[in-house]
């Protein structure tokens, strides 16, 4: 059993992937609206990683890392934030904040598939039975007319699942990967690396830039927030659980994260909750909770 403070840590920690990634689709959507995908996530990718490393100069935490490390958190800046996160900023253009949510709640089915690939990991009959759920989820998610009918919200959806391959192979890399074993550093490098491909990414497809005097008060509020809580706060979280649990524990996240995005995006976007919506909604959480029923809880060993 983990001592009391680590268990205040990792329940934090879950929180803030619980509840703030939930609010980053609203957040993005809102963003988006108005600025280039790659150009708005390099921006808070970025700011959020200078952020952190001058936060670490203050409180005389040392950033310095081997070659090795620096490598490594390239390549999970690169899978989580730079295409992982940048494309889905980029599709968020064409779909529903709440069917974004909605349908990276799959996350879990995706990360169960690619230990079993990848890792040879034996599949329980339940989590059988939650892939088969969770597959019939996403059919019903996708099947609906509007998203059919509406131009490049199925590719968005089709850029969205294969970002989920990028976040699962992600966290399974992350998870053996010999990184800074300061979880708040680890996270800035990631951030930096990430944001300077996005950059990369901007330039290459011909985004327009422009200067935050013409942005509007709801997407300066909307980067803001993205780069403090949606960046540093809740990455670091990520970059933690994922170091003292299993992967599959910290997908999970997927259960609370659609609902709260779904509500956002209702309330605030106006965006359409409809009887399918909710019906695809209840069997893909259902098949997570079978694919993570029989997990057992083993807490990693936090240095290397």
């Amino acid at each position: 059993m983990p001592k009391p403070s680590k268990t205040l840590s990792i329940v934090l920690a879950f929180f803030a992937i619980y509840v703030i990634w939930g609010s980053t689709y609203l957040l993005n959507k809102i963003a988006v609206s108005e600025l280039p995908p790659f150009l708005l996530a390099s921006i808070r990718f970025i700011s959020a990683g200078i952020i952190i490393f001058i936060i670490a100069k203050i409180i005389g935490v040392s950033i310095a890392i081997t070659a090795e490390q620096l490598k490594n958190t390239v390549i999970a800046g690169f899978l989580f934030l730079t295409f992982g996160n940048g494309v889905v900023v980029w599709a968020l253009k064409y779909v529903d904040s709440g069917f974004t949510a909605l349908e990276i709640s799959a996350q879990p089915l995706v990360v169960l598939i690619m230990m079993r690939i990848l890792q040879g990991k034996k599949i329980s009959a339940m989590s059988y039975v939650g892939v088969f759920l969770g597959f019939i989820g996403i059919y019903l998610l996708v099947s609906q007319k509007q998203i059919i009918s509406q131009e490049n919200q199925l590719l968005g959806m089709a850029m969205i699942f294969v970002c989920m391959i990028s976040w699962a192979y992600g966290s399974l890399f992350v998870g053996k990967a010999n990184l800074p074993s300061n979880y708040f550093v680890n996270t800035g490098y990631q951030m930096l690396f990430g944001g300077l491909m996005l950059v990369i990414a901007s330039l290459a497809f011909g985004e327009t830039w422009s200067a935050p005097t013409h942005w509007s008060p709801n997407v300066i509020w909307s980067i803001v927030l993205l780069i403090i809580f949606g960046s540093i706060v809740a990455f670091t979280s990520f970059n933690y659980l994922l170091k003292v649990v299993s992967p599959e524990k910290v997908s999970t996240s997927t259960y609370v994260n659609p609902i709260i995005a779904l509500i956002l995006g209702w309330w605030i976007l106006d965006e359409t909750i409809n009887l399918q919506s909710i019906i695809a909604a209840i069997i893909l959480l259902t098949g997570v909770y079978f694919i993570n029923s029989k997990r057992r809880f083993r807490p990693r060993s936090i240095g290397r």
